[in-house]
C-alpha cells in the first residue's frame, strides 16, 4: 500500500527577526511570531505525519503542501521524526506578495525525479511600469518515477476568496490551463496523473467539474472527493460552512486495476488528536492562529491523502 497525502500547513514561516521599531511590519504577518511557536509547529506538522502513519502502517511517499515559507522550514521538516532526513524536497520560490508556496516531499528510496518546474501566472499588469504584475502562488508539476512508471504531479494552491471574491477569473484561468496541460500527458504522452492542492472551491464546482473532462466529452480524470464532500467530509471551515477545498484528482489511469498503483480510497485526515479543543468547534481542526490570537494548533486545514494498492 502507498499513500499520497497533501496538506495546507498554516502559514509556516522562519521565526521573525526583532523588530527595530514597534511598527515594523513582520515577515510573517503573523502575531509575536517567534523561535518557541516555530518550533512547535514544526513539531505539530510532523506529528501529522507520525500519526498518519501509525493509522495506515506507512507514511505517504509523496506529500504536497501549501503555506509554506521558503526552503529552510522545508530543509528542518524533514530533519524530524518519522522524516529522519529520508525525504527530499522540490520547492521554489514564488512571486506570491506574502511569500507563501506550495512543495513536493518524497520518499528518496521510492521515487525518482526526472523533472520539475514552477508554473508562474502574470495577471493584469497594475500600471505601465512592466514590474508592476498582479501575481499569485506558483503551481509546482514534478514529473517522477515510481517503480517504472512515469507520474506527473501538479500540485496547486489557488487564489483565495476573498474580498466578494475578486480572484474566481484567476482561479479559472488556472485551472484552465493546467487542464491544457493534462490534456497533453494524458492523450499524447499517455502518462499517469496527480493533481492536487488547495483549490479554494469546492469538489462540485463548475471549474473542478470541468477540469475532469477531454475535449471528447470523456473523463481523463476522477476526483473521489466529490463522492467524500456530498458526504459531508470536510478539511476546512469558514464560520458555520464545511468546505471540501483540498483535494487530490487523479487520471483515470488509476482506476483501471492493472496499474502498479491502482487507487483504493480517498481520505480526510480528521484525527481527534488534530481537532480543535473547543467544544464549540468540535470536528474542526486544531489551528495554529485564530485571527491574531496564537492558540498553538496544528493548521486551519485537515490534511488529506489517497490510498492506492501497490503492485
Amino acid at each position: 500500500m502507498e499513500l499520497f497525502s497533501f496538506y495546507n500547513v498554516e502559514n509556516l514561516f522562519l521565526p521573525d527577526p526583532p523588530p527595530v521599531h514597534r511598527l515594523d511590519p513582520t515577515r510573517s504577518g503573523l502575531r509575536n511570531w517567534d523561535y518557541r511557536k516555530y518550533k512547535n509547529k514544526l513539531f505539530k506538522i510532523s506529528h501529522v505525519f507520525q500519526l498518519m502513519k501509525e493509522e495506515n502502517g506507512v507514511l505517504p511517499f509523496m506529500i504536497g503542501l501549501a503555506e509554506v515559507s521558503g526552503r529552510k522550514v522545508l530543509e528542518e521538516l524533514v530533519e524530524m521524526p518519522p522524516f529522519n532526513s529520508e525525504y527530499g524536497i522540490i520547492h521554489y520560490n514564488s512571486m506570491d506578495e506574502r511569500k507563501v508556496d506550495v512543495a513536493l516531499l518524497y520518499d528518496k528510496n521510492k521515487i525518482e525525479i526526472i523533472d520539475s518546474d514552477p508554473i508562474t501566472f502574470f495577471f493584469e499588469i497594475i500600471d505601465e511600469n512592466t514590474d508592476n504584475y498582479d501575481t499569485t502562488r506558483d503551481v509546482l508539476y514534478s514529473k517522477v518515477k515510481y517503480k517504472g512508471e512515469i507520474i506527473n504531479v501538479f500540485i496547486a494552491h489557488l487564489p483565495s476568496k476573498r474580498e466578494k471574491d475578486i480572484n474566481e477569473p484567476k482561479r479559472a484561468f488556472i485551472l484552465k490551463e493546467i487542464r491544457e496541460k493534462i490534456l497533453k500527458i494524458v492523450y499524447e504522452d499517455k502518462e499517469d496523473v496527480i493533481l492536487c492542492g488547495d483549490f479554494n472551491e469546492n469538489p462540485d464546482d463548475e471549474k473542478l467539474m470541468k477540469i475532469v473532462y477531454g475535449d471528447n466529452h470523456m473523463k481523463m480524470l476522477e476526483n473521489p472527493f466529490l463522492t467524500l464532500f456530498s458526504a459531508r467530509n470536510y478539511s476546512t471551515f469558514h464560520y458555520k460552512s464545511g468546505l471540501l477545498y483540498d483535494q487530490i484528482i487523479l487520471s483515470k489511469s488509476f482506476f483501471e486495476g492493472n496499474k502498479t498503483l491502482s487507487f483504493q480510497e480517498a481520505c480526510v485526515f480528521s484525527s481527534e488528536k488534530i481537532s480543535s479543543r473547543d467544544r464549540k468547534f468540535e470536528g474542526r481542526p486544531f489551528r495554529t492562529y485564530a485571527g491574531t490570537r496564537y492558540l498553538g494548533g496544528y493548521s486551519d486545514h485537515f490534511p488529506v491523502y489517497v490510498k492506492f494498492k501497490s503492485g
